[in-house]
Parts: C-alpha cells; sequence; structure tokens
C-alpha cells in the first residue's frame, strides 16, 4: 500500500466552519485508491518537526485571536516551512491560514500581525467589524488543464492584495476583497483559498487532484485516480450552481 503524509497544523485552534474535515475527506479518498494517509499534528510550542518529511502541509481558518496567538509560533518555523515549500511539498491553506503565510496581516483595531512572508500578498481588516464578506461564494479555477467550479462559504473582514496569481475567479461572491474578481492564491503546490465548507467535501475534485499531485511528487510516475461514486456530490454541487448562478453552473 502507498502511503502519503500529512502535517495538519494547530488543528485545536484552526478549525473554523469544520475546516479539519479537509483531512477526512482527503483520507478518506486516498483510503478508496488503496492510499494510507498518515495524519500527524503540530501543535503550538513544537519544534522538533521536520517540514520536509511530509507530502502535505495543511493549515485551516482561524479568527484574529488565533491568529495572535499562532503568530510568534509560526515564524520560529519560517526556515522549516521554506524548506518545504521549495522541496515541493503541497501546501493547503484556508482563511486564517492563507493569511498568515503571507506578509502581514492588519487586523480591525489596527494591529499588526507578522506573517511568515512565504508569499508577496498582504492582508488588512476594515476598522468597521461588522464589515465583512459573508456568505456562498463559488470561483472558476482551473485543475490538470480543465476549468472546474469551486464552491465554498466565505466569512472574512480581511481584504488580501497583492496576489500575483490567484486561485480563481469569482462568480458569486466576493472573494479576496469586496467585490473582487479573483479568490485566493495558488501555485503548482499551493492552494490558499478563504473557502471554508470544508473545501474538500463539497469539491472532490480539487482534493483528487491535490492527492494526484503528491503521488506524482512521491513516485515520480503518472497517477490517475480511479473513480469514486461522487453523483451525491455532484448533485448537491448543481443545485447550489442553480440557485446561485442562475442555472449557469
Amino acid at each position: 500500500m502507498q502511503k502519503l503524509k500529512i502535517l495538519h497544523m494547530y488543528p485545536a485552534m484552526l478549525d473554523l466552519y469544520g475546516d479539519s474535515g479537509n483531512v477526512e475527506i482527503l483520507g478518506y479518498r486516498c483510503k478508496m485508491r488503496d492510499i494510507e494517509l498518515e495524519i500527524h499534528k503540530h501543535n503550538l510550542g513544537g519544534r522538533e518537526t521536520d517540514f520536509t518529511d511530509y507530502d502535505i502541509i495543511y493549515l485551516g481558518g482561524g479568527a484574529d485571536f488565533e491568529q495572535q496567538l499562532l503568530a510568534d509560533d509560526l515564524l520560529g518555523l519560517k526556515d522549516k516551512i521554506q524548506a518545504a515549500y521549495d522541496k515541493g511539498v503541497y501546501f493547503l491553506m484556508i482563511c486564517g491560514g492563507y493569511q498568515l503565510m503571507g506578509q502581514y496581516y492588519k487586523d480591525s483595531n489596527g494591529k499588526k500581525i507578522p506573517g511568515i512572508g512565504l508569499f508577496s500578498y498582504h492582508t488588512c481588516a476594515s476598522t468597521n467589524k461588522r464589515c465583512r464578506c459573508i456568505g456562498n461564494i463559488v470561483i472558476e479555477t482551473e485543475l490538470d488543464g480543465e476549468k472546474y467550479k469551486v464552491i465554498g462559504f466565505e466569512n472574512h473582514g480581511g481584504q488580501t492584495t497583492d496576489i500575483t496569481s490567484p486561485f480563481g475567479k469569482v462568480l458569486f461572491g466576493n472573494g479576496n476583497e469586496f467585490g473582487s474578481q479573483a479568490e485566493g492564491y495558488s501555485e503548482k503546490n499551493v492552494t490558499a483559498t478563504y473557502l471554508h465548507g470544508p473545501l474538500l467535501s463539497k469539491n472532490p475534485k480539487l482534493a483528487d487532484h491535490i492527492i494526484s499531485y503528491c503521488m506524482e511528487r512521491k513516485t515520480g510516475e503518472k497517477f490517475t485516480p480511479s473513480e469514486i461514486n461522487d453523483r451525491l456530490e455532484e448533485e448537491c454541487r448543481s443545485q447550489l450552481f442553480d440557485r446561485l448562478l442562475g442555472g449557469k453552473g
């Protein structure tokens, strides 16, 4: 049996809207392909973790309070995280996890929380705490050369700018900023997004894209995931697209 390893960072603190479910979805879809997903946790204060030893590094979403608590801890891991990124480890980051990998996050009180600077973007929240991007969101991205609609739920006051390569084009909702046409940040081994839900339960092809990337990186060979019966998921997606996009899904 093949094995992949995922490092779930701060699982007790970064779990807004069931974001930890993304790890469960990856585990299930790996199991259906006879792949073991070995799950490790990195908690606050840990310093022995070798980040390059993993196939996936995952950070969920957290509010301002959690981000403030984690900022210094993450800064102490900067070199290790950078080394993993440079080696092609896949990074999946949701909301607060997405923001913390940028240059900085300025909260609604004007406090500047340093990010680890892995990417060039930065985030500033409105000083009006009620001024937030909230609701369902649909974006269109490209996975393995094909267009794919990704759906989720956004709830963020932060407005993220200086994005060089967005995750997708906004079809419904806000995205990185109020009324933005772009959402998230993406590279070959990076998916960073504001989409909660959890993200991968609503978007099975994205989960398979991540698994395929990791398997190909590990084995050096093309990996085509076997089919899984996603009829229920696709029916749910179709209904949501009809509701949100007016039948253009």
